[in-house]
């Protein structure tokens, strides 16, 4: 078995996270409230932070938007991003205001002079700047060279942005380069992984929605380059509420044993042998346990073939019988409860479990 061995890059101090080097691979995400609305933008990332955001980015449409991040700042826990396109104006005053990373197009910020202006702030107040290509906003320069939106094209892209900031003397940089295609994902990031040696944001741009095409091209695209030591921070980009890009970068990290983010729940694919509600049963504990930062193994299972065997192995987990459930803790079997009373039974022994754990 090939042993894995992740790329040493750059190590980025972003606020009180740093990423790169042997540094944990930080889960990240972006709000969809309208920064302007302070107490909606605050709300939704406390939520995030809750279910494990490590780094939150905001969008910055206008000098408003900008004027609220010190305001955000002081109620988060976690470093803010400021998104900001084409006005340097609003990356300056993003700086001012606190934010702990600026993102920024150097390529679309216009003369050079304002792209010098962003970099003598961010270098004065060391806040690192995150560049990148996007498939969806390729140059048609790059377009037109490689004969379309090529891995090339991209890594080219983003290697013209990256040599505006150093030929400023900055280096304190986060790379992103993201395609909605999961193989010129994939292909680019190597590609540029291979020649350079900043940290790498990764993710499948516009994947699309939750519990289906979204967290299973993200999965693929961001899983392989993991698995291959490459990447640094990771954001799913998912479609709606921001909360399941989390509980889905979480699942990608702990599948590839990279991080120890919470429950690992094991449940079976149901067949007729099923005699109780194990589908309700699972949405209710997936809600209760998205906050739960253990490791721990629950394993729900619908039947006796394989439900002991698994439930027995699991930290916590039933076996489902006739309207009734068999639950184990530890190997050791603590109740065999009706099937109105699973749920109860089940999660006091889970919350005991958790509790021990901490």
């Amino acid at each position: 078995m090939k042993k894995y061995k992740r790329k040493k890059t750059k190590v980025v101090k972003i606020g009180s996270v740093k990423i790169g080097g042997d540094n944990p691979i930080a889960i990240q995400s972006m709000t969809n409230t309208d920064t302007r609305s302070k107490r909606k933008t605050i709300n939704q990332i406390k939520q995030l932070e809750r279910e494990g955001c490590e780094i939150i980015r905001v969008a910055v449409p206008d000098i408003d938007a900008a004027r609220n991040i010190k305001k955000i700042k002081k109620k988060i826990n976690i470093p803010l991003v400021a998104d900001i396109h084409y006005d340097y104006a609003l990356a300056i005053e993003s700086a001012r205001q606190g934010a702990d990373k600026i993102r920024i197009n150097p390529g679309n910020i216009g003369e050079r002079w304002k792209v010098e202006e962003i970099i003598k702030i961010c270098k004065d107040k060391q806040i690192p700047i995150r560049v990148g290509a996007n498939a969806g906003s390729l140059g048609k320069e790059y377009i037109k060279k490689f004969g379309g939106i090529k891995p090339e094209a991209l890594v080219e892209s983003v290697t013209d942005e990256i040599k505006i900031l150093e030929d400023l003397k900055f280096d304190s940089i986060v790379v992103s380069i993201k395609s909605s295609d999961v193989r010129t994902m994939i292909d680019a990031n190597r590609i540029f992984s291979s020649k350079y040696n900043y940290p790498l944001h990764i993710g499948v741009t516009e994947a699309g929605p939750p519990g289906g095409r979204g967290e299973v091209y993200s999965a693929v695209g961001t899983g392989i380059l993991l698995e291959e030591g490459i990447g640094d921070t990771i954001r799913v980009s998912l479609t709606g509420d921001p909360s399941n890009e989390i509980q889905a970068a979480r699942n990608i990290l702990s599948s590839l044993n990279l991080r120890k983010l919470g429950p690992r729940l094991i449940s079976c694919p149901t067949c007729g042998r099923l005699q109780f509600d194990l589908e309700g049963f699972l949405k209710k504990i997936e809600n209760e346990i998205k906050t739960i930062d253990s490791p721990i193994t629950i394993a729900v299972m619908g039947c006796s073939v394989n439900g002991p065997g698994e439930a027995k192995e699991a930290d916590v987990g039933i076996a489902g019988g006739k309207h009734s459930a068999v639950i184990f803790k530890k190997g050791k079997k603590v109740a065999v409860v009706k099937e109105k009373d699973i749920m109860r039974v089940f999660m006091l022994e889970l919350n005991q479990l958790v509790k021990e754990a901490s």
